[in-house]
């Protein structure tokens, strides 16, 4: 039954994909770099407008740590035309809404709106980038909203509090190493020669790529373009991240001390950036781990051993070289040192047997539902198209996805799992209350 319901559902989601070609994406540039990508969707009246700014915590230096975050929330406080709440206001008033997100690698603005208020849209963005407003009184009041942000976020959250210090010990040398929200005494001392030039140079249109999908028509959006964006001028490009991190010659350890009602592990191998060949392994992998009930950690050491109470990895698209992460909430009354070894455990037993045939297809199946569930709406298909145009460098990548992951096979996945789950690869992080001395 479970494979008839999985053949139909990728049955109905192929149907859906194959209504959208490569093709049907269409681009152009404007003069001064922007780059759009856009695709028509009449499927429901609105539209959206994602905006991929190449600039993240990896973009900064010590000093300047944690700006491309506070940037996320300074390009709602305020410009020349629409000033403080008035972007927020102006959209809502138009039936749209908006979000937004930084990480390492990129800073993302997403609007969404009905298709009517696409001109609206489009001087909201256009005002914000040509003309964003540094005041200082409104730099002061978002450094105390970043600063508590920070305390909060490290005081509530002991994942957050584990990973920074694990993250920090396992790149030692590369922009990876400090937080996306920076560090505080950087914070506190941002000047704002530090906020305008950081503006100017990652805010400029040639460091953007604009996704739009939805009721809108490309020559329409094109003029738009040319109206309201093509006007702000290019900026020299960014001095390159040039730093490498140096291979990893021996296990490090972090012992954090935090009170908790049981210890949190995490474990951290250094991986390959996304345009590696190895990506798409690594991502069953990733899923072979750890999603679902019958997923190979969740089942040894949640449902058998009952060693822990929760089980998850991560592997997350990267300009870089990155992490691949483990991370296990331990049971009452068991020691993490029993978690980490049934960690290890599981690792060894893909590094010698690998995986069986029926294991892989089902991940395989997985993936290609999670796929084709992400673009069956306009957002879906206007985050996807992005980031792959930004991470992949090629947004028909994207249609090429199934098959890549269709190629992956048992063995692929045995090699990666014995190339990069080493010991000298790895850096182990511990939180828990009561660290003896």
């Amino acid at each position: 039954m479970k494979k008839i319901l999985i053949l139909l559902l990728l049955c109905i989601s192929s149907r859906i994909f194959s209504q959208i070609k490569a093709d049907d994406v269409k681009t152009f540039t404007l003069k001064n770099g922007m780059k759009f990508l856009v695709l028509e969707d009449n499927s429901i009246p609105n539209a959206n407008m994602f905006l991929f700014y190449k600039v993240g915590s990896r973009n900064e230096h010590p000093g300047i740590t944690g700006l491309s975050h506070f940037f996320e929330h300074m390009m709602f406080n305020g410009a020349k035309k629409y000033g403080p709440k008035m972007f927020d206001n102006t959209m809502e008033f138009n039936g749209g809404a908006n979000n937004a997100y930084t990480t390492e690698n990129v800073t993302v603005y997403t609007d969404f709106f009905p298709a009517s208020a696409t001109d609206v849209i489009f001087d909201l963005e256009a005002d914000r980038i040509s003309s964003l407003s540094i005041d200082p009184k409104m730099v002061e009041s978002e450094r105390g909203v970043v600063l508590s942000e920070r305390s909060t976020g490290l005081e509530n959250s002991p994942w957050n509090h584990l990973m920074q210090s694990v993250q920090a010990s396992a790149f030692q040398e590369h922009p990876y190493h400090w937080p996306v929200i920076g560090y505080e005494t950087d914070i506190k001392n941002w000047t704002k020669d530090d906020l305008e030039y950081y503006f100017k140079t990652y805010y400029a249109p040639n460091n953007c790529i604009v996704v739009m999908v939805g009721n809108i028509k490309l020559e329409d959006i094109k003029k738009q373009a040319e109206k309201f964006l093509e006007p702000i001028p290019a900026q020299p490009s960014a001095r390159p991240v040039h730093i490498v991190e140096p291979p990893q010659s021996g296990e490090r350890r972090i012992l954090v001390q935090k009170d908790v009602s049981t210890p949190y592990v995490a474990i951290a191998y250094h991986v390959p950036e996304t345009r590696n060949k190895d990506y798409y392994a690594l991502k069953i992998l990733n899923s072979l781990l750890s999603s679902g009930n019958s997923s190979r950690l969740y089942s040894a050491l949640v449902d058998k051993k009952q060693l822990a109470t929760e089980i998850s990895t991560d592997y997350s698209e990267s300009f870089d070289p990155t992490l691949f992460w483990l991370f296990a909430t331990t049971s009452p009354d068991v020691a993490e040192k029993d978690v980490e070894n049934a960690l290890y455990e599981e690792i060894e037993k893909i590094k010698k047997d690998g995986i069986t045939e029926k294991e892989l297809q089902k991940i395989k199946n997985q993936k290609l539902i999670e796929f084709y569930n992400q673009i069956e709406t306009i957002n879906g298909k206007a985050n996807n198209i992005g980031t792959y145009e930004v991470f992949f460098g090629d947004y028909k990548k994207m249609f090429d996805a199934p098959d890549e992951f269709n190629k992956v096979t048992a063995a692929d996945v045995k090699r990666v799992a014995n190339e990069y789950f080493k010991k000298s690869n790895r850096t182990v992080g511990v939180l828990k209350s009561n660290v003896e001395d």
